[in-house]
């Protein structure tokens, strides 16, 4: 249960920034990988803060990365997302 518990607090604390949030919405409704350049486009940041957010959102794995020459390319880890959701509701559901 320590172990949900800071999980789910990393996980939470990663997703304060309205600017993660944003790249999190933005990688969900993507069809596939977005180079951190078209992020940077899209949410109108500077490449290196979108960067900067996107690392948060690695270390709690949310984001996948991959290298293409001297392009990065990133995706929403929606399996990992789903395990936080499962974390989270089984951390909030009705006990009876």
């Amino acid at each position: 249960m320590i172990a949900t518990m800071r999980d789910l607090t990393r996980y939470f604390r990663a997703l304060t920034s309205v600017s993660r949030l944003r790249i999190v919405e933005q990688l969900a409704s993507a069809p596939g990988e977005v180079t951190v350049g078209e992020l940077a486009v899209r949410l109108d940041m500077s490449q290196p803060l979108v960067s900067w957010h996107l690392r948060d959102l690695k270390r709690i794995n949310l984001v996948q990365m991959r290298r293409t020459g001297r392009q990065a390319l990133c995706s929403l880890n929606r399996g990992r997302l789903t395990h936080y959701q499962t974390l989270f509701a089984q951390l909030t559901k009705e006990h009876k």
